[in-house]
């Protein structure tokens, strides 16, 4: 009777052993997600901080050479580009419609170093040089411009490819040779409506433009006058 109830206990012992195994293994695999989420939280968290800290030496960057008249190179005619940092009530008016961020020099140059800092500045250069092309005179620089836009921005694999459509990519290929002041027409707006659906409700929460919306402080200097 001993030696069969301690044989009885003997096996009682190992199934407890095998019962509570899986347990355990299953405690540690999910010890093992949990420390692999938190990891995963970390460094979410620290690319987080990383961006915002790139954000803000941009932001600075852009305000200090904004903050006052600056020059830009000059043309062949000898015009001087002079853009001043605009006031938050002026820079607020670029909330209410797209096109009034686009009739403003600095508003363009804002939204530009924001699609810089998205890596897809290629539409709003598209757009400005399909502006500057409609303007173009002369039928034999109509003819180059355009296909500089073309090499540029149209053709597959251009260095700042336009995301469009293939038959709009045709139709331009098919108008190069006779270029008109219309020929980019369709894929401007194409475009036009990408940032004016994307990119521009991105830059009107981002940072960036809150910034330029806030006043900035005042200055001991200024406190003393």
């Amino acid at each position: 009777m001993g030696r069969a109830a301690a044989g009885q206990r003997r096996g009682a012992m190992q199934s407890a052993v095998l019962v509570t195994l899986p347990q355990d293994g299953g405690r540690m695999e999910r010890g093992g997600r949990r420390r692999a989420e938190l990891d995963e939280a970390d460094k979410g968290r620290m690319m987080k901080r990383t961006i915002i800290k790139d954000w803000k030496k941009k932001l600075s960057y852009f305000l200090q050479n904004s903050s006052r008249p600056t020059k830009m190179k000059s043309n062949k005619a000898g015009k001087h580009h002079t853009y001043f940092r605009p006031s938050p009530e002026e820079a607020r008016l670029w909330a209410e419609a797209f096109d009034e961020l686009l009739a403003n020099k600095y508003g363009v140059a804002a939204f530009r170093a924001f699609l810089k800092s998205e890596f897809c500045e290629e539409n709003i250069e598209f757009w400005l040089a399909c502006e500057d092309f409609k303007k173009t005179k002369s039928p034999q620089k109509l003819t180059l411009k355009a296909k500089k836009i073309y090499s540029d921005f149209i053709e597959k694999e251009a260095p700042k490819e336009i995301n469009i459509d293939f038959q709009t990519k045709n139709m331009i290929a098919q108008n190069l040779q006779e270029a008109t002041h219309t020929c980019f027409s369709a894929a401007q707006k194409r475009v036009y409506s990408l940032m004016e659906n994307n990119s521009y409700p991105r830059f009107l929460e981002s940072e960036f433009y809150q910034e330029l919306c806030r006043k900035p402080p005042i200055t001991r200097a200024a406190q003393g006058t």
